[in-house]
């Protein structure tokens, strides 16, 4: 469904459409226009012991590599997600979208989780939408190899512990089925978004530690089945 006069959208009703299931793309970062989507199919990513790590990738992270951090380079993080990448040459995120989010952002209904350097430089992120105990990921980013699919185990390590209870990850793809991603059917996810977005979880903010996080709270016990 497209939306011909996308320059009224406003926060307001982003909010509504996430709520009812529906979010916005745009065709390219040229279009004006936005595109709606209410897929009859929905991807998930785990918040419990279903969600996969390798364990070349956990001893990667045990490593430390780099520096996690939230919300501190939000349109930064949008705009990464934005670059062309070998799998793709445009993207769906445009101006529109970039000034709608970067609202949500402002009002606390949309985060960004990075990743960096020793430098300080970023060179990794994911951003999305939250409304109740629903985390919406809308797009990742990496500069260097394995930092999005680190935020990506930091994201969820902070997502169960703030009691986050739904984390949509809009399509399916090789990449993230092989962190446990399922899909379910648009009447499933209908239920476990209204159930979700009625769920008042921990305030979302940066644990004293992320290492401690994820490396030893999460981690270290258990709750990733590597494989």
């Amino acid at each position: 469904m497209s939306n011909r006069g996308s320059y009224l959208v406003t926060p307001d009703i982003l909010l509504r459409a996430y709520a009812a299931g529906i979010f916005p793309m745009a065709e390219s970062a040229e279009a004006r226009e936005l595109r709606w989507f209410d897929p009859p199919i929905r991807a998930l990513i785990p918040l419990d012991d279903q969600f996969h790590v390798s364990r070349s990738l956990l001893r990667t992270i045990k490593k430390r590599p780099f520096k996690i951090t939230l919300d501190t380079a939000f349109k930064e993080t949008m705009l990464g997600c934005a670059e062309p990448a070998p799998d793709r040459e445009t993207t769906w995120i445009n101006r529109t979208i970039i000034d709608l989010y970067t609202k949500l952002n402002r009002r606390g209904h949309a985060h960004s989780i990075e990743a960096r350097d020793d430098e300080g430089q970023l060179i990794g992120g994911l951003y999305g939408v939250t409304l109740g105990s629903a985390f919406f990921g809308e797009s990742m980013f990496s500069r260097k190899r394995d930092a999005s699919k680190i935020v990506l185990v930091y994201t969820v390590a902070l997502m169960r512990a703030c009691g986050f209870t739904l984390f949509d990850t809009q399509f399916q793809t090789d990449h993230l089925a092989r962190f446990g991603t399922f899909e379910v059917t648009r009447a499933n996810y209908q239920h476990l978004l209204a159930e979700a977005i009625i769920k008042q979880p921990s305030k979302l903010q940066a644990p004293a530690d992320w290492d401690d996080l994820v490396v030893l709270g999460f981690a270290d016990k258990n709750n990733f089945v590597a494989k």
